[in-house]
């Protein structure tokens, strides 16, 4: 996409890129990145502490023995392990405080929030030179996925999605498998869950509870318009409700998903179409069965990917026993092409032509694309300049955010009760225009400017 584009489409959104990054330091010019040598230590804070975040910041830190210097968390309970582990670190409530009095002190950032606050922190890091990693989904909306991969561009920052499986030995033969010809060309892919674990197709809780003292609310909603405190919003159930999280896609698509993106070298849907149960303004549904189309793509032809969530499961293809599981059982992939099946598990592990009969004639491809040098470890190395052995993969937003964009908008049909036509370059949907009040949210003052 050209310059003028991204600039037409961020003055239409109302997101000068210059005036935000004014905004966040104070007017200072950020140049780009710190460059920083093969053998030095990074300084990394830490935005989200419990929860995945815990181990986030544990693999960020162990990836080359770096410094873990400042640490925030609007929930000081949750914290409180990551706290006791690097007493050394700076304690934060609030992002913005932090990294204005770290500005000097932080070569990265790692965001491990719910999915609301993931670009607004990653935004304010990024304008100041910072690199990111980001906890899947990227973002919580279309527009924002498209905007992270264009400021990662224009900062020259390294970044990272936490969808772990993408660095994974599975998706690399899985990937391997597909372009070798195993079921000749692909037309079909089914991808299923056992997710929502959470409420969802609930009204919002009319009762009004006491805030805990560890907690700051305000700070928790960040984005989000105000509402009274109660225990089903937070720390788990976050995810159901639109506010703050994705429903089950956010939560499993960009792990589940991530072979058949990949495999089929997909980038933005033409259409998305969604059925769904007990959906409304306040949660995600029940369940929902999302159909995704993709145009020809090089010499691969169209493809429909349909994704299934809330126990519900794609037919059983031909020839499969009644009790051959598939893919992982719970969560999968299969994959149809015009020679056959093949079913994958939730990173592309274990994948298994079907009936599983076939593989015992079956001659597996050659071991053509590099292994990753460990999820966190590449995140660092290119922190450092470090080339990764990437081999077509990467994890970097130039790959998250399309892919995000692409799962976000399976919510977006979900909210629009009608089948979405997509317009990826122009990002609009001409055959519903009412839809596109769901790409972006406005976010609560004072945190448009990160928008």
């Amino acid at each position: 996409m050209g310059k003028n584009t991204i600039s037409r489409r961020t003055f239409i959104f109302g997101t000068a890129i210059m005036a935000a990054g004014c905004a966040t330091t104070g007017g200072k010019k950020v140049k780009g990145p710190r460059k920083i040598s093969a053998n030095e230590k990074l300084n990394i804070a830490g935005c989200g502490c419990g929860g995945k975040g815990s181990s986030d910041i544990d693999g960020a830190a162990e990836a080359g023995d770096n410094n873990i210097v400042a640490l925030c968390d609007v929930d000081w309970h949750r914290a409180a392990e990551k706290f006791r582990k690097f007493p050394k670190a700076t304690q934060y409530k609030d992002f913005r405080v932090m990294l204005d009095k770290e500005y000097k002190n932080i070569d990265a950032v790692t965001v491990s929030t719910p999915d609301h606050m993931h670009a607004p922190i990653a935004v304010a890091a990024m304008e100041l030179g910072k690199h990111v990693y980001v906890q899947k989904p990227l973002t919580h909306d279309v527009y924002e996925a498209r905007r992270l991969k264009e400021l990662a561009a224009q900062y020259k920052v390294a970044t990272q999605m936490g969808n772990q499986g993408h660095s994974g030995e599975g998706v690399r033969r899985l990937c391997e498998w597909i372009w070798a010809g195993a079921i000749g060309k692909v037309h079909e892919a089914h991808i299923w869950t056992d997710r929502p674990i959470w409420p969802q197709a609930i009204p919002r809780p009319k009762e009004v509870m006491p805030v805990p003292d560890y907690l700051d609310w305000d700070l928790w909603l960040g984005t989000a318009p105000k509402r009274p405190y109660n225990k089903a919003y937070c720390p788990f159930a976050w995810r159901g409700w639109w506010d703050f999280g994705c429903g089950a896609l956010g939560d499993m698509a960009c792990h589940i998903m991530d072979p058949s993106y990949t495999a089929l070298k997909l980038t933005y849907p033409t259409s998305i179409e969604a059925v769904s149960e007990g959906n409304n303004e306040e949660t995600a549904p029940k369940w929902a069965i999302i159909t995704y189309q993709f145009a020809a793509r090089g010499d691969m032809p169209p493809v429909k990917l349909v994704w299934y969530d809330g126990n519900k499961l794609p037919p059983r293809p031909e020839g499969a026993a009644p009790d051959e599981k598939l893919g992982d059982g719970d969560n999968g992939t299969l994959f149809i092409g015009d020679k056959g099946v093949l079913a994958c598990g939730c990173y592309g592990g274990g994948p298994t032509l079907i009936p599983s009969s076939k593989m015992k004639d079956f001659d597996k491809p050659p071991k053509t694309i590099p292994n990753s040098t460990g999820h966190y470890q590449e995140w660092i190395d290119r922190c450092k300049g470090i080339p990764t052995p990437k081999g077509g993969f990467d994890g970097e937003f130039s790959y998250a955010g399309p892919f995000t964009e692409m799962v976000s908008l399976g919510n977006l049909a979900v909210r629009a009760g009608t089948k979405i036509e997509y317009d990826a370059v122009n990002m609009k949907i001409p055959n519903c225009p009412d839809a596109e009040k769901y790409l972006k949210r406005e976010y609560r003052q004072p945190y448009r400017k990160y928008a």
